[in-house]
């Protein structure tokens, strides 16, 4: 019901109350002081596709495509309903809010329609839920759940990494027997986004991406 996943890599998660509408995002794609690894014509193309209703996941898409820009790739964030022509991206990032164990079916459906392309692509899977909210023995249900909602969508895509998040939880979220499951586990409402988790993330999977076109094209750095 909750999508009660862990909070992405390795760290605790950190509350910030910045909306989607608040952010600046000409700033986050100024954020690194690296130079960008990809120069020219050829840099890659890359499509954050993403599910939501609530709009977690689509603030958490839309940093990732601005971190992947700073980062020197030509990236977007798309609804997953709203992909025109996929095949011409060369990686994809495909990400969506958990909500009964489960991606929701836009996403779903996304996959199941480009399955044959995302095979031949590069691609990235990340999943939104409420995991920074669970409090004592409730932490024990991440691992389940995790294995439960990528289990399948691991065995088809054979993704190159999968990360999960936490998202934004208020009362207006949740049906009022939710609301009574959610107060219940003593769970807390909030945002529990974790942006520098997001951020590392985002520049793990362009330094990936440049080691894998460096070997695709036969060169290995020293």
């Amino acid at each position: 019901m909750l999508g009660l996943l862990v909070s992405a890599v390795r760290r605790t998660s950190l509350r910030n109350s910045e909306s989607l509408h608040d952010m600046d995002w000409t700033r986050l794609v100024r954020m690194s002081v690296d130079p960008p690894p990809f120069l020219g014509s050829d840099r890659p193309h890359a499509a954050v596709v993403y599910a939501g209703v609530h709009g977690s996941t689509r603030s958490i898409a839309a940093y990732l495509a601005a971190r992947l820009a700073d980062r020197g790739i030509e990236a977007e964030a798309l609804p997953a309903e709203a992909v025109g022509d996929p095949s011409g991206y060369d990686v994809f990032v495909v990400g969506s809010a958990v909500h009964d164990m489960a991606w929701l079916p836009q996403a779903l459906a996304f996959v199941q329609a480009n399955a044959a392309l995302l095979a031949e692509r590069d691609v990235w899977l990340f999943s939104v839920g409420m995991p920074a909210a669970l409090r004592g023995p409730w932490r024990g249900l991440v691992a389940k759940e995790e294995s439960h909602v990528i289990g399948g969508l691991a065995d088809r895509l054979r993704p190159c990494g999968h990360c999960l998040f936490s998202g934004v939880i208020e009362p207006e979220h949740l049906t009022r027997a939710g609301r009574m499951k959610f107060q219940a586990m003593g769970l807390r409402y909030g945002d529990y986004r974790d942006w520098p988790a997001i951020d590392a993330w985002a520049q793990e999977i362009s330094e990936d991406i440049e080691r894998r076109r460096h070997e695709k094209a036969g060169w290995t750095p020293s």
